[in-house]
């Protein structure tokens, strides 16, 4: 990609610009990623945590994650739009919300974690690598 890339929400209230390339994208099928995105799994983009600049207020929820880390999801106080999610077990990521993205074509996911949670009826692309949970390189 190497150049900026910006998302923001519904309403337009909170937006952000990224100027690097995501390290990681992929589909997440746990269960408090799958109540906080209102369907079967969020996508996400992994990015460096000081190449996003957010404009707008956000409301963020804390929630500890299976390994007991805590995750910081937030979303925007007057949509409810998910915009991004930070884990403290990575403090130099942040997790965007790729369907905050405005252009959708940027994320290429490349793998599917907590697939052990899915739901029947959600099945991500079946060619990419699947992960029961967290794979080793993202565990904190």
């Amino acid at each position: 990609m190497s150049e900026a890339f910006q998302g923001r929400c519904l309403c337009g209230a909170v937006h952000y610009e990224c100027n690097a390339d995501p390290l990681m994208s992929g589909h997440c099928q746990c269960a408090d990623c799958r109540k906080s995105s209102g369907t079967g799994h969020s996508s996400h983009l992994a990015v460096p945590r000081s190449s996003v600049t957010v404009s707008g207020d956000v409301v963020i929820y804390d929630k500890a994650a299976d390994s007991g880390h805590v995750v910081s999801r937030a979303f925007c106080p007057r949509c409810g739009s998910p915009m991004y999610s930070l884990n403290d077990a990575m403090p130099e990521l942040m997790f965007l919300r790729a369907s905050s993205l405005d252009d959708l074509e940027l994320f290429k996911p490349q793998m599917i974690v907590y697939a052990s949670r899915g739901a029947s009826w959600d099945i991500p692309d079946t060619n990419l690598p699947r992960f029961e949970k967290m794979p080793p390189m993202m565990e904190g």
